[in-house]
């Protein structure tokens, strides 16, 4: 039974390795994909200030054609500085705190977001949450190894260990 025990324990931590491994490549994923559609979007935004304008003024936001530039340069900033990981945790509080007024301030989303226990399909059914979710994992996961911000940490200090969040939180098996 005991070995039965330490086998099973075994190829649990060879799977954990295995997982923890993957961290970094996620998160990389996450910053390429969501960052570019933030990059992308803001561009949009910039190249059509005029209807993003009347939009923003459709909802009744103060100075419509301001708020525009400002949300359409977050955007492409925020996309491009996200996508290399420069900045990580800033820029992903930025871009959340975006995403969160998106909800906030178009009705419908902000039925929506409201439903966010009582009808999570509402919540994450509108159009602001996968960048929302991307930018909200990226602020509390950090960028992962393949990070600009990871380079400058290193080249600050270049004999601190590397290291992610997932090592910190390894499960362990142990018997009492």
């Amino acid at each position: 039974m005991q070995s039965l025990i330490k086998l099973m324990s075994d190829a649990y931590s060879r799977v954990v390795a295995i997982l923890n491994s993957l961290h970094s490549p996620l998160l990389l994923a996450i910053r390429l994909y969501w960052g570019f559609q933030f990059a992308q979007d803001g561009y949009g935004k910039l190249t059509h200030l005029d209807k993003v304008s009347g939009f923003f003024a459709s909802l009744n936001l103060p100075a419509p054609g301001m708020t525009a530039l400002t949300v359409a340069l977050i955007e492409l900033a925020g996309g491009i500085l996200f996508s290399l990981g420069l900045g990580s945790r800033l820029i992903s509080l930025v871009l959340f705190l975006n995403m969160t007024m998106a909800y906030l301030s178009v009705p419908d989303d902000r039925v929506n977001f409201s439903h966010i226990l009582s009808k999570p399909d509402d919540f994450y059914g509108a159009s602001p949450y996968t960048y929302w979710f991307a930018a909200l994992l990226i602020l509390i996961l950090g960028p992962g190894l393949f990070a600009v911000d990871t380079l400058i940490a290193r080249w600050l200090s270049p004999h601190a260990p590397l290291s992610t969040a997932s090592e910190s939180s390894k499960p362990t098996m142990t018997r009492n």
